[in-house]
């Protein structure tokens, strides 16, 4: 808390400096959690804001190649908590293609269902602590190639 107290300060001290002002009712300082662009973001991680359950639960099923495009733009924003996520969308992606006639298929509404569960269900992304060890799990093929970092937690089997 004293080194936050100690960064504000030189933040309003530089400011001040160049004649720069800030209207303060305007900020809030030491919360818990904040709300940030579609997400809830505290010490124990990061969530969507359940604000947006409501208006995805209640989506009707998309009839059209756009109505695909927009559902698929709202979730794939949040594509982090979902995982699987492009194995999921996969029938409906499907029906974005070039060419491709639109036949709703009893796969895309699995896909179309599953992605409003997963999404409003909690899942919650664990932010690292600076002095955990990290890790890199490398693939390379002859004709691609991906690298993933991860916490190790001695005590979880589950890598963050």
């Amino acid at each position: 808390m004293k080194e936050n107290e100690e960064h504000l300060r030189i933040v309003l001290q530089i400011l001040k400096e160049r004649k720069l002002y800030a209207k303060l009712s305007k900020y809030e300082f030491w919360k818990e959690e904040v709300k940030f662009l579609g997400h809830v973001v505290s010490k124990g991680g990061i969530v969507v804001d359940p604000s947006k359950d409501e208006v995805v639960m209640e989506w009707e099923r998309p009839t059209s190649v756009t109505e695909v495009r927009s559902f698929l733009g709202l979730v794939g924003y949040y594509r982090r908590f979902i995982h699987g996520f492009s194995q999921i969308a996969l029938p409906m992606t499907k029906l974005t293609r070039k060419e491709t006639p639109f036949i709703w298929t009893s796969e895309c509404e699995e896909s179309f269902q599953t992605l409003k569960e997963k999404l409003t269900s909690t899942s919650i992304l664990i932010l690292p602590e600076p002095h955990e060890l990290f890790g890199v799990y490398m693939l390379v093929l002859l004709t691609m190639s991906s690298c993933v970092s991860y916490v190790v937690r001695p005590n979880s089997d589950k890598r963050i």
